[in-house]
């Protein structure tokens, strides 16, 4: 295969490599985006804002009250909470002590918290009260000795706090009765914080910042190792690739999706820090109505999300009745963007959503399509620089343009490995590359498609399927509102393909939408079986779960 052929197709201005070196670690792009930006609004979440000036002071007070009480560099320290201005003055501490981030999932079971703690060997935790008492069943089962406590409405001032956490604990009962011991709270820890200094450390381009939980390309949720250089990597990576649309303090961004999900964390939270941009925080995305309240409330530049998401606001005529004058991007990650989803966005907005490609073990981003009005719809773009993109068979032969394959990754993004999983490592990281368990196919321009992930593909009497395909025409019926297609046994051809959908309108038929996909789909496309429901199954960040589906 031809070595990038993207390159020759990169929009003007987008250089085919970055400067890794530019910062020595994390610490040093942040301290100076903090003080460069110092008088610019940073964090806003129900109400309040934060100056970056402001989140400078907190995050470095609350570092050293975390090192005062015990905790050394190379530790780790969860931070379990939904968008609050809590999470960045959190993460910021983290990473100027020289702790390692345990980004872990407020709706986490006990059980799915005990694994996660164990695994990375927690020492401390930092979280809203209102899962604490999920804490306190699991805490004599982990090695967390620091309890770093919050509420929802703790940085929202005087007076919205205290009538925001009446609301929380008191009508909506959001709060379950728990007892723990040692805590403190958070704005005393930030407090007590401003008494010491953090101690200095060796903070090398290979130290680890963050164990990034994923499910990966198999097995149990591990701990991808992401390190300053990985992070660093693709904040200028990403950087580069929205240079040419952005300017310096005059970005609003708008992040529903969670910042301890990696595609938030990256991309609004490092990436969107370069230009001084204020970030919008929606606690809870499935809130639909409060995302439209911050369009509302602000003119917002840019926009992350994912397709479930997308697709939700369209349905909203709140939503389609917005000014979306200021808006330059939307950028799409974590599923595929739906061509029809993307259509009536475009129609609504005036914009094409902005569809990348990229998992947690890539820092998340390894394509992404331009911004310059050349993207291809149905495509995740071109590799970002610095990045070497190949597809290859199941034994790593590299295939031809054109042809389908595993998509396999190289960078400076790529992940130091899963921590404590050599084996799990050796089998993603093979002979440098990142093997991601996707099918895809690179075009003779450079632009990548991705098929689906191999373990959803469906086998019909020895044909491939993959779902993607399958849903991307049912949500193109009018009457259609999203679904999901999973392969279930059948005695005749293997597998076959079963289709979930939710309606849009109450009067389709099982029969209609079958005469559809025929019309539509080659025959062993065609499902056999479809089931409606009120509502798919969906991980934290809106990613429809066909495996909780194939499983029931």
């Amino acid at each position: 295969m031809e070595t990038r052929p993207w390159l020759k197709n990169y929009p003007k201005g987008l250089p085919a490599n970055i400067d890794v070196d530019k910062y020595p670690n994390l610490n040093a792009f942040i301290s100076e985006a903090l003080v460069k930006f110092a008088s610019q609004p940073a964090f806003y979440c129900m109400g309040k804002s934060l100056t970056y000036g402001e989140v400078d002071k907190m995050s470095y007070a609350f570092g050293a009250y975390l090192q005062s009480r015990g905790l050394k560099p190379g530790d780790r320290v969860a931070i379990m909470m939904p968008n609050l201005l809590q999470y960045p003055i959190a993460l910021f501490a983290c990473i100027r002590a020289g702790l390692i981030v345990v980004n872990t999932n407020p709706l986490y079971t006990p059980r799915e918290m005990v694994h996660q703690f164990n695994d990375s060997g927690l020492k401390g935790i930092i979280i809203v009260e209102n899962f604490a008492s999920h804490l306190q069943e699991v805490l004599g089962r982990t090695q967390v000795e620091t309890i770093i406590l919050t509420s929802i409405g703790e940085m929202l001032g005087p007076i919205k706090g205290p009538m925001v956490n009446f609301v929380v604990r008191s009508i909506k009962r959001m709060v379950p009765k728990y007892e723990l011991p040692n805590t403190i709270c958070f704005k005393e820890a930030i407090q007590q914080g401003k008494k010491f200094t953090i101690n200095s450390f060796d903070d090398l381009p290979d130290r680890v910042i963050s164990h990034q939980y994923t499910g990966g390309t198999t097995g149990v949720a591990k701990g991808a190792m992401l390190t300053n250089r990985n992070l660093l990597s693709n904040m200028l990576q990403i950087k580069a690739c929205l240079d040419t649309q952005m300017k310096e303090g005059q970005e609003i961004t708008l992040c529903p999706l969670p910042m301890y999900h990696i595609f938030a964390f990256v991309v609004n939270c490092l990436a969107m820090m370069s230009y001084g941009s204020m970030n919008i925080l929606v606690v809870n995305a499935r809130d639909v109505k409060s995302v439209i309240k911050e369009f509302k409330n602000h003119k917002i530049t840019v926009m992350t999300g994912v397709n479930s998401l997308f697709n939700v606001l369209l349905h909203e005529k709140e939503f389609l009745a917005l000014d979306f004058s200021h808006l330059k991007v939307a950028v799409g990650g974590a599923m595929a963007i739906q061509r029809s989803v993307n259509d009536r966005w475009h129609e609504v907005t005036g914009k094409n959503l902005v569809e990348g490609y990229g998992m947690t073990e890539s820092s998340p981003v390894v394509s992404v399509n331009p911004l310059d009005g050349t993207a291809r719809i149905g495509t995740v773009g071109m590799p970002v620089p610095s990045t070497d993109v190949r597809i290859a068979d199941e034994n790593d032969i590299v295939q031809a343009i054109g042809n389908p394959g595993e998509i396999q990754v190289q960078g400076p993004q790529v992940m130091l490995g899963y921590y404590n999983k050599p084996e799990e490592t050796a089998k993603t990281i093979r002979n440098g590359w990142l093997c991601t368990g996707d099918v895809g196919i690179i075009d003779e321009d450079g632009y990548l498609r991705v098929v689906d992930r191999i373990k959803d593909m469906i086998i019909v009497s020895g044909f491939k399927v993959f779902p993607n395909e399958v849903e991307d025409v049912v949500t193109s019926h009018p009457k259609v509102k999203e679904c999901a297609a999973v392969g279930i046994p059948s005695e005749k051809s293997g597998e076959c393909v079963k289709l979930f959908v939710v309606k849009k309108e109450s009067n389709l038929s099982k029969n209609e939408l079958l005469d559809f996909c025929k019309e539509n789909l080659t025959s062993y496309k065609v499902p056999k079986e479809i089931e409606f429901r009120e509502s798919l199954p969906k991980t934290n960040v809106g990613k429809i779960l066909r495996r909780e589906l194939r499983d029931q």
